[in-house]
């Protein structure tokens, strides 16, 4: 864990007061230390700085982190943008798919069924 890190969850320890998580990286690393020690509300608050910055270059390692995590809000936040129109068969046809297919099988697997469901309304 690094510096900043350990600095922030102390801080948030101490005080019980949600820092101010803008960097997606930081937010990702005080998720991992939330999730390690058990401290849900900074969690969820990892969680939604990070729902924040779901892009199409995020998108992925997001979604495998939220499913590592059990972080409901994130993984939904990254299926929500997985389901708009264009975005999954983007991800198909980038370098990310193989770490959506080995690290969230099940997260794919509910994209696919809803992809379908929908083509036959």
């Amino acid at each position: 864990m690094d510096a900043e890190v350990f600095k922030t969850l102390l801080q948030f320890i101490y005080t019980d007061s949600l820092p101010l998580v803008e960097e997606a990286t930081t937010a990702e690393k005080l998720l991992f230390a939330a999730d390690r020690y058990r401290l849900d509300k900074l969690k969820l608050a990892c969680e939604e700085a990070l729902c924040r910055h779901v892009s199409m270059d995020s998108v992925v390692v997001t979604l495998v982190l939220a499913e590592r995590h059990s972080c409901p809000v994130l993984r939904g936040a990254c299926m929500r943008f997985l389901s708009s129109p264009g975005n999954l068969e983007a991800v198909v046809a980038s370098d990310g798919f193989d770490l959506l297919k080995t690290g969230s099988p099940s997260a794919l697997l509910q994209l696919v069924v809803n992809k379908v469901m929908r083509q036959e309304q």
